[in-house]
């Protein structure tokens, strides 16, 4: 009799297992608390590291997905990367309909095929596989199934279960197998109140988490990659197409970055050092040897990628990138430092994460980190200056929203530090508009302006010099879209690179600004720089607030009313203070024919509770409200 039962039991558990199984491929199955707010949904994600030596590592990797509609595709990331390092030993995917029956079955020769490289790529060694699949109609199941050899393991893919909004997750895995011989280290980030099971012995590490809800993209949150549950892994042993290293910590890393990567490809033709010594041969300080320098390599070079190399790792030799006149920023940043090096400047290589994102780099998790390189030149007593290598166009010193405000890997000969990019504050970050305009009897308006940017805002106009003037003239009309019909006559721009500012001089003319009714003329005064600018709303705020960057604009522009008007009122003078920043403007008559006004609109940087979010949004909408003021204007026999 116990038997009998035994074996039903074991019936009734595979019978169990099979059809869970099963049911990952069906859309009905999915628990409703997931389909919220998600486009997909991972089933299953299960990604088996396994660590043969510090030179070879295999990754095999299965999910099962469901895509709920089109914005879900994004999700699926069925793709594999491949070269001479990581060899492709399996892949394959199988097509589910929403009832969960397989519809295609798709092998490694039908996924297409292609070189990975980008739209300012010279030429790479990579090449990606990629699923090229058309639905017949939503939801619809896909599970891929892959797996790879991979030589070099410098990267260790880590546990991340999440990897981007309007996505659910019901299950997901994570093992690495490692050699007793391999110190592998971990980072845990961001779980909060989700439970991550884990186990750890010698040899194996296991991570797995379960029912993860979808959630919304909020604007003015922190960085995705600073909230997102992550499992950070690392060796301290790994090889980087043949080049081994030892790290334990960042001055390990920045010894071998300088001295096995960096080192040999200061190789500086004789000629182009006596060219470069003869230019800062009058200069007595490294600043102004460094400016010249930098001025010498925009004129000389242009940005290319060039993904090839140790795993894209290793600059260029200077000789080559002194030959041909052009390097991807690995190579451009390296001939900057060998020249600066000729005139005994000192500079350093850095590694950092650039976008406008501001991602720092770990401090405490030693490990191939960061997405692009810039130069430190260290100054003693005062900030470090940060050079941008592959832009023409930026003033020395200046590296803008790209690299602005975060840490970074500074790599020396001695080692490797962590350090602070430059930040830019509140009042570098300064638009002033100064102008004149007039209205006529008709309601046309006539401006003169001048506008100067610095900081930030610069780094938001200073590539309009590159532009023709035709589209320049779109996007002038774009920036003050507000105002119908334009007809801009005159638009002078200057890129001050020494002060480092933007100026800007425009004229146009635009009929039917004002509203007339009957006698009467309706002005909205500000005509020259309104905040349109309305954060969402969410009813319910998930993140925090996050401000990147303050700035602060000033406004004074002089008004000409039309001769045949007078005032008939003007509204008070406002103010609005908040903790966000605060705003005012007021309206002075300088005589019986014209106004003064005045504006000032501050927004300050800095991190708040989600509970601010509200209050932060009102004081937008104020601001917007404020912009829109209208002055009465009466016909002067009235």
């Amino acid at each position: 009799m116990k038997i009998k039962i035994l074996s039903v039991l074991v019936v009734f558990l595979i019978t169990s297992l099979m059809f869970s199984q099963e049911n990952l491929y069906s859309a009905f199955s999915i628990p409703l608390n997931l389909k919220e707010n998600a486009n997909a949904v991972i089933r299953m994600h299960d990604v088996k590291v396994d660590m043969k030596s510090f030179n070879e590592m295999h990754i095999t990797e299965k999910k099962i997905i469901t895509v709920l509609n089109s914005k879900g595709e994004t999700h699926i990331d069925a793709y594999i990367h491949y070269d001479d390092n990581i060899k492709i030993k399996g892949l394959e995917v199988l097509v589910f309909n929403k009832q969960g029956t397989q519809i295609k079955k798709i092998k490694m020769h039908d996924f297409k095929d292609a070189s990975a490289i980008s739209g300012g790529t010279l030429y790479s060694d990579s090449r990606v596989k990629f699923l090229d699949y058309t639905p017949v109609s939503y939801p619809y199941t896909i599970e891929l199934i892959s797996k790879i050899v991979n030589n070099n393991t410098a990267f260790i893919k880590s546990f991340q279960p999440l990897n981007g909004y309007y996505l659910s997750v019901e299950n997901s895995s994570y093992t690495i197998a490692y050699p007793k011989n391999v110190t592998i280290i971990t980072k845990e980030k961001n779980f909060g109140d989700l439970e991550l099971i884990k186990s750890e012995t010698l040899g194996l590490y296991h991570y797995e988490v379960n029912h993860i809800k979808a959630v919304k993209k909020e604007n003015y949150s922190p960085l995705f990659d600073d909230m997102v549950p992550k499992v950070m892994i690392a060796s301290t042993e790994f090889a980087l197409e043949g080049v081994s290293a030892h790290i334990e910590n960042w001055d390990d890393f920045g010894k071998w970055m300088y001295h096995d990567l960096i080192k040999d490809t200061h190789d500086l033709p004789a000629k182009t050092v006596n060219t470069i010594q003869e230019l800062v041969k009058d200069e007595t300080n490294a600043i102004d040897k460094a400016k010249k320098v930098y001025q010498y390599v925009q004129d000389k070079t242009r940005y290319i990628s060039v993904q090839v190399g140790i795993g894209g790792w290793k600059p260029f030799r200077a000789s080559k990138v002194d030959k041909l006149g052009y390097g991807d920023c690995k190579a451009l940043t390296n001939y900057t430092m060998s020249l600066l090096k000729a005139v005994n400047v000192e500079s350093n290589y850095t590694v950092v994460f650039a976008g406008k994102s501001q991602r720092n780099m770990e401090k405490d998790f030693a490990a191939m980190q960061g997405n692009h390189v810039i130069l430190n030149i260290p100054v003693e007593n005062d900030e470090d200056i940060w050079l941008e290598c592959t832009n023409q166009k930026l003033p020395f010193g200046f590296i803008g929203d790209f690299t602005d405000d975060r840490d970074v890997l500074v790599i020396t000969p001695q080692g490797g530090k962590i350090k602070h990019t430059k930040k830019y504050l509140l009042n570098e970050n300064e638009q002033i508009i100064k102008g004149k305009y007039s209205l006529s009897n008709q309601g046309t308006i006539n401006v003169n302006v001048n506008i100067v940017s610095k900081g930030i805002q610069y780094d938001d106009k200073y590539w309009l010099e590159t532009k023709t003037k035709r589209d320049l003239d779109k996007q002038y009309k774009k920036r003050w879209k507000y105002i119908n019909g334009m007809s801009i006559s005159n638009m002078k721009i200057e890129n001050d690179k020494q002060n480092i500012k933007f100026n800007e001089n425009v004229s146009f003319l635009a009929p039917n600004y004002s509203k007339i009714i009957g006698d009467r003329m309706l002005l909205t005064i500000n005509a020259l720089n309104r905040n349109s600018h309305i954060p969402n709303r969410y009813r319910d705020r998930k993140f925090p607030l996050l401000i990147k960057r303050g700035f602060k604009d000033i406004d004074e522009i002089e008004i000409s009313l039309p001769k045949d008007y007078k005032l008939e009122g003007l509204p008070a003078k406002s103010n609005i203070e908040s903790k966000f920043g605060n705003y005012s403007f007021e309206i002075n008559v300088k005589d019986k024919n014209t106004l003064v006004y005045k504006r000032e609109f501050v927004i300050k940087d800095g991190a708040f509770p989600k509970e601010d979010y509200n209050a932060f949004r009102d004081f937008y909408k104020k601001v917007s409200k404020l912009d829109n003021t209208k002055v009465v204007l009466i016909k002067n026999n009235i």
